[in-house]
């Protein structure tokens, strides 16, 4: 019987062929943390929407140029961590403000707050 690690590494593999990214490495246990981040400082259900966007950021980060694969994920990563925890702190009423995500970084920074 397959542990959970490596059921995730094999389906994470399965995935990246499906989609012809074979050469693309993920750090599954970082994609976990940054879930565990967004659902628990947001909620839930933020967990997955989250790894999306930041993923999808990424991509584009990537495709277009501005960034190698392993610096775009990281950068989007980074980015989505840092707004789940500011969007915790706000609603629990502390002042904190989100870093922003220069150019230098190869993934844009947000814009608007949570719910514009």
């Amino acid at each position: 019987m397959k542990s959970q690690d490596e059921t995730l590494e094999e389906w994470c593999r399965l995935l990246l062929r499906a989609f012809e990214l074979e050469d693309v490495q993920v750090d599954v246990n970082e994609v976990l943390s940054l879930a565990g981040v967004a659902a628990h400082s947001v909620v839930r259900p933020a967990a997955p929407l989250t790894t999306f966007i930041a993923g999808f950021a990424a991509g584009l980060a990537s495709g277009s140029g501005q960034a190698p694969d392993a610096t775009s994920m990281k950068a989007a990563m980074d980015v989505a961590r840092s707004v789940s925890k500011a969007y915790s702190a706000d609603e629990a009423g502390e002042d904190s403000v989100p870093p922003v995500a220069g150019s230098s970084t190869g993934v844009p920074a947000p814009s608007g707050t949570p719910g514009e």
